[in-house]
């Protein structure tokens, strides 16, 4: 008998990786065609090429079930959804926080869905249908944000932060803004106001104290070099007791006398204070207009309820200036933005259709009572042997830095009998994630930000979790 060397098969063990199909005998399987036409004939042959050498490696092994094409097909199909999942992905909301920054702030209102849809094509973003010429992306919105706030006119930039620093960088360039101590909040993402003065191109003059500012203390922080007052809300936070801020009407009236203009940043941007009744105050768009500031910024994605988009409300004047700044170039709104904004604005033509409209709304407006009966109605889907899930009264929080510290009594689920940690992380991982909070050693669902119709696939996603997690 002759001998062998190690590793190598003898004629009597011929190689099992031999009868691994080609790669174009899998090209030719009427499946791996579908995906062609799906994914591209490139990334196909990756996946597959992946599923070949694991299988080589698995035969190898001595795994013969690796060298059977259904197998071959199974393992290219995973690589293939590995390979095309999108990183940002739909989630249900179950954390009763409805301005969540983390989870994309305000959700959108189909009509607002609907415009983004139809603006995917061509459009006349910046043609003049009238004219048949050149026309502007920021003419787009203005007008309607006049009519329903009573500005002279108005400016669409991408972002709050850019529409303070467009202002800054227009008004106070080489020169000094005033800003209250107790207003130089950090805002998302770790970014502080005198940073973005700063990178404005503007000097910070600081006046007040954390919690007291007098108009003296204005008074004393302006001269010759003062390009403008910046009045910020306290957004995230709230101060509470020995306290005191000059009204924005004290400010205009101050900085007229001086000569200096005057830019309110309101953050959240109320847009109609009745739909809140109940709420804590907070700063309207129309009253800052009419206490004179020259201009006033605010948030798209937050209490309105539309797109992040930044909106500069204030005199002809004013936005003329900052819509010939070169620095608009960079801080442009793009189309999709102004077609969601438009839509959503349209809704606000009547209050009474934007509070039923406005999924930001809707969810501010709803009762505990009426979320109650939602989470209780889908509880019987929610059934499991080994967890027990209840519906308990519940605390949600507006969000976005929007009437910071204030709860809603809600209602949701208290999800028992499983570790916390590991179900939180199990929902996370479902399709779509539900992503809810672990509070007192349990899982809660809160039922506030569960779209209306969501209810179902939330107990369905529960289960599943549970499921995986305890093998039932």
């Amino acid at each position: 008998a002759s001998q062998e060397s190690p590793g190598v098969m003898g004629p009597e063990s011929p190689d099992p990786r031999r009868g691994l199909p080609s790669m174009d005998s899998l090209l030719r399987e009427q499946e791996v065609a579908g995906w062609e036409s799906r994914y591209g004939r490139e990334p196909v042959k990756v996946a597959l090429r992946a599923a070949l050498d694991a299988a080589r490696s698995g035969v190898g092994s001595g795994d013969a079930d690796s060298v059977a094409v259904s197998g071959l097909l199974d393992g290219a199909r995973a690589v293939l959804e590995r390979l095309f999942e999108p990183s940002l992905q739909r989630v249900i909301n179950g954390t009763g926080v409805i301005l969540h920054t983390n989870l994309g702030r305000a959700p959108l209102a189909p009509e607002a869905v609907s415009a983004m849809a139809v603006a995917l094509g061509y459009s006349n973003l910046e043609f003049d249908l009238a004219a048949g010429g050149r026309g502007s992306r920021h003419d787009h919105c203005a007008r309607l944000l006049c009519d329903l706030t009573g500005a002279a006119s108005a400016l669409v930039v991408n972002n709050n932060a850019a529409a303070v620093a467009l202002a800054v960088n227009e008004l106070a360039l080489d020169r000094e803004v005033i800003v209250s101590r107790g207003e130089l909040v950090e805002i998302g993402g770790s970014f502080r106001i005198p940073d973005v003065v700063a990178r404005s191109g503007a000097r910070l003059v600081e006046v007040g104290t954390t919690n007291r500012t007098r108009e003296s203390d204005y008074r004393k922080g302006i001269g010759p070099e003062t390009g403008l007052i910046l009045k910020v809300h306290p957004s995230n936070y709230r101060l509470e007791g020995f306290v005191e801020s000059v009204p924005v009407e004290d400010l205009v009236r101050l900085g007229r006398e001086a000569g200096v203009p005057v830019v309110h940043d309101l953050g959240s941007g109320l847009l109609e204070p009745s739909l809140l009744h109940g709420y804590p105050e907070e700063p309207g768009v129309r009253p800052s207009l009419e206490a004179g500031a020259d201009l006033v910024t605010w948030s798209g994605d937050k209490l309105l309820g539309g797109p992040q988009a930044g909106v500069v409300l204030g005199t002809g004047a004013m936005i003329a200036r900052l819509r010939a700044n070169p620095l608009l170039r960079a801080f442009r709104v793009d189309k999709l933005t102004l077609a969601a904004l438009e839509a959503t604005l349209l809704l606000y033509r009547d209050p009474g259709v934007a509070a039923s409209r406005v999924p930001a709304l809707r969810m501010l407006r709803e009762p505990a009572d009426a979320v109650e009966g939602r989470a209780t109605r889908a509880l019987p889907g929610a059934e499991s042997m080994s967890a027990t899930v209840q519906v308990r009264p519940v605390q949600s929080l507006v969000g976005g830095g929007s009437f910071p510290g204030h709860r809603i009594a809600s209602a949701g689920w208290r999800v028992s009998g499983v570790a916390a940690d590991e179900l939180e992380e199990a929902c996370r991982s479902g399709r779509p994630p539900l992503i809810g909070r672990v509070e007192e050693g349990a899982f809660w669902i809160d039922f506030r930000t569960i779209e209306p119709g969501e209810e179902g696939l939330v107990a369905e996603l529960l289960v599943k979790a549970i499921s995986r997690l305890t093998g039932e």
